[in-house]
């Protein structure tokens, strides 16, 4: 495989599943838990047959065969584009999979950390340029390099994000990750996450990007991954650059793929207003522009 193929596949697909919407960005973030080549290919099935992920990003993709196949999944289902950087060395990755081929891969604006963990792109949605950027941070790391792998990314990532809007000049962006994470005040409470992680999530609202979920609801207890003992996590988020955010229609995160065994992660997703006509000026959902 070529390294063009390698970070932008435009092979011959399927008819979609569903038709790319026109007047919202319609996206789901879904874990994909190193999966096997033969999960990998379920996981792929049950994405292409959700009608809200006209964008789908998956972290947590292995660079190995259960990668590829869930690479090759995508596209056989109908998705139009499908970037998927390889890294130099066995690591798990993040993929952006479009049902358009309307999609143009930019450098990421996460330029000190290996790319194919923070992939980005421009996606035309119904005559609209929307950017985004695709997250997987480490987790904490065996003992003896604990926390260091991820401290590393996180700083990186926040060092990036003040420039992450000009990166995308004059267009909603979407953040999109699995952030390994949670926010200040989640219930129930974990002692394990120091301040610097809590600054990390913290640093994405200083560089004016909304918390998608929070903006919709802010006192809604919920949680995106479960740990041995039970205790929930909310590791899984969506942010969208704040002059936005009053165009977010929806955001949840649902139960089925976890409950189906096809990843040990909760879903999530986002539906975002778009004006109706290219070129005009955001209105505030409910003024007949969605």
């Amino acid at each position: 495989m070529n390294p063009a193929s390698e970070q932008l596949s435009l092979l011959a697909t399927d008819e979609p599943a569903h038709q790319p919407a026109t007047d919202a960005v319609r996206l789901l973030l879904f874990n994909a838990q190193h999966a096997s080549p033969d999960r990998s290919r379920r996981q792929a099935e049950w994405i292409a047959g959700r009608e809200g992920a006209d964008i789908a990003v998956l972290t947590e993709v292995s660079s190995t065969q259960g990668g590829d196949a869930l690479v090759a999944a995508l596209t056989e289902r109908g998705y139009a584009t499908v970037i998927a950087l390889k890294p130099s060395t066995p690591d798990y990755r993040t993929v952006i999979a479009c049902r358009t081929s309307a999609v143009r891969t930019v450098p990421s604006p996460v330029t000190v950390t290996p790319p194919h963990r923070a992939p980005a792109a421009r996606v035309t949605v119904g005559g609209h340029d929307i950017g985004v950027l695709g997250l997987y941070v480490p987790s904490r790391g065996p003992k003896d390099q604990r926390n260091v792998a991820k401290r590393a990314f996180q700083e990186a990532v926040t060092e990036s994000l003040p420039w992450l809007l000009a990166a995308f000049p004059d267009m909603p962006v979407i953040v999109a990750g699995d952030l390994n994470v949670i926010e200040r005040g989640h219930q129930p409470p974990h002692k394990v996450f120091g301040d610097w992680e809590y600054d990390f999530y913290d640093s994405f609202r200083a560089a004016d990007l909304t918390d998608a979920f929070r903006h919709l609801h802010p006192d809604e207890v919920t949680h995106s991954w479960f740990g041995r003992s039970g205790n929930g996590f909310r590791f899984d988020h969506l942010f969208v650059s704040t002059p936005h955010a009053e165009r977010i229609l929806a955001c949840e995160y649902h139960q089925e793929a976890r409950e189906a065994g096809l990843s040990d992660h909760v879903v999530m997703t986002l539906r975002l207003g778009l004006p109706s006509t290219p070129g005009e000026q955001s209105e505030a959902p409910g003024t007949g522009a969605v």
